[in-house]
């Protein structure tokens, strides 16, 4: 059995991790046929080695994987975290892949105009703003609606 405070804890972990992970593991995206000073930025990166950024990523999809096993193991085996939250869970899990690598094109140093960054703010913020209401839209119905109450509880799973 896993107390709710843990299972929130590691929930949030996990949406936290999972952007940070994708970030730190893909690397600077800028173009390598020009020298680093006659690059242009969209955003600046953050002036942080390569080697810490690769630490960083290593760590959190370490922190990230911790996190989901411990969320899978809940909810397979009775230990506190109802199934229907992965239906919360996977799209912010999802948003945060989104966010590590836009973030990535976002800050990639080219020659020019950055038309990767126009495609992540024209395509992936919308599906990062999708995924995130989504799962608050869920989320909320989970938290103020119960399938042994009301009209759904013909509807609840076997031992619910």
């Amino acid at each position: 059995m896993t107390n709710r405070g843990t299972l929130l804890t590691a929930a949030t972990a996990l949406v936290a991790a999972v952007p940070v992970a994708t970030w730190g593991l893909l690397g600077r995206q800028d173009a390598t046929e020009v020298p680093a000073s006659q690059l242009d930025y969209a955003y600046q990166p953050l002036d942080i080695s390569s080697g810490m950024e690769t630490a960083l990523g290593a760590g959190a999809l370490l922190l990230a994987g911790v996190c989901a096993a411990l969320l899978i193991r809940a909810s397979r085996n009775g230990g506190g975290l109802d199934k229907r939250w992965w239906g919360v869970l996977t799209p912010l899990v999802m948003a945060g892949l989104l966010v590590g690598a836009g973030w990535r094109v976002l800050t990639a140093g080219v020659v020019g105009a950055n038309i990767g960054a126009g495609l992540v703010v024209l395509v992936m913020a919308p599906a990062v703003a999708g995924l995130v209401l989504w799962a608050v839209g869920r989320g909320v119905w989970l938290a103020t609606h119960h399938p042994t109450e009301g009209q759904w509880a013909g509807f609840a799973p076997r031992g619910a």
